[in-house]
């Protein structure tokens, strides 16, 4: 997308912005570019019938503000190589400043050493993005928000809430309590129930290994006879949301609700939250892929507005923490 302003009242002094979509996040791209006001500027992907991967853009940007929109989602390497590929061909074609445009960073999972001799993923793709040649980095709801400090590059961190606040508030459920499937999401959920004027509860979960399993055993805090809204950064396979819902029921909750920033759902997970307590799941529009059709009790819901506004605000030199005053 090309924005130029040549109206004598809307000189942008910062000069031409360029918006492109890679091959991850061309719905949502195109969402962005609606509230941008123009379309994605010209390009390609190819991939070669060995699987390697080729990007051309084609047009110039030379001097300009470019950003470009791809997330890390299945296939996640691909993607993610993709996104390298493209910044480091916008720096050889000269543009000033290169913007990666995250919404959902996969390896943000990746972000600690809790086990002997494994790798800091979230990390290794940081510095990957830096010397790729990428000047920022615009992204939504990271797995921890201190993976911000593993680039030393400036990082845009946007958060989903005020979305999923608002739809949520125009549901008026009576009697409604949030929950967090664990205390690692605690900082975040204390915000959201704040934000509803509702009480917070939490979940004692465990992982015992890397099969995407968790396992509830016990919740703090009253459900019994109380609506409740699970809250989550992201889930793959739903089994957490399942887990803490079915929790829920059993401990005397009515109706059971979950919001997630994103959400992946790997194959098989549409059939499980059909038969899950969960009335209703919402999320956002940060994952294109699906591995299957969404469950009947989905809904997405679109964090493009939010998106073109920070990108406004970065190419403008404004502020972009205006975006989290709920």
């Amino acid at each position: 997308m090309s924005l130029i302003c040549t109206s004598a009242d809307r000189v942008d002094p910062y000069g031409e912005l360029k918006v492109f979509a890679g091959s991850a996040s061309s719905s949502l791209a195109e969402a962005i570019g609606e509230h941008l006001g123009s379309g994605m500027a010209m390009a390609e992907t190819h991939t070669f019938s060995e699987g390697c991967v080729f990007v051309r853009v084609l047009e110039n940007v030379r001097g300009r503000d470019v950003y470009i929109i791809q997330g890390t989602e299945y296939p996640v390497n691909d993607n993610f190589m993709e996104l390298l590929f493209w910044i480091d061909a916008f720096k050889r074609a000269s543009a000033t400043q290169v913007t990666a445009v995250i919404p959902f960073f996969s390896y943000a999972k990746g972000d600690k050493k809790d086990e002997p001799r494994v790798s800091i993923r979230a990390r290794v793709c940081a510095d990957c993005i830096e010397a790729a040649g990428a000047d920022r980095v615009l992204t939504m709801d990271l797995h921890s928000p201190q993976i911000q400090g593993f680039f030393r590059i400036p990082v845009d961190h946007l958060y989903a809430m005020p979305v999923l606040v608002d739809y949520f508030r125009r549901k008026e459920i009576p009697d409604l309590v949030v929950a967090s499937p664990d205390v690692g999401f605690g900082k975040q959920a204390y915000k959201f129930a704040e934000m509803i004027h509702a009480p917070v509860v939490f979940g004692n979960k465990v992982r015992r290994g890397h099969d995407e399993k968790a396992q509830m055993l016990d919740i703090v805090g009253e459900v019994k006879d109380r609506n409740v809204l699970i809250v989550d950064d992201f889930t793959i396979s739903g089994g957490t949301l399942i887990e803490m819902a079915v929790a829920c029921k059993e401990r005397g909750a009515k109706d059971v609700y979950a919001c997630v920033s994103h959400g992946v759902f790997s194959k098989g997970s549409a059939e499980k939250l059909a038969r899950s307590p969960i009335k209703e799941l919402v999320m956002t529009d940060t994952i294109g892929y699906r591995f299957e059709p969404l469950a009947p009790c989905c809904k997405v819901v679109s964090v493009a507005s939010l998106f073109a506004d920070a990108i406004m605000s970065i190419h403008r030199r404004e502020s972009v923490s205006r975006l989290f005053n709920y």
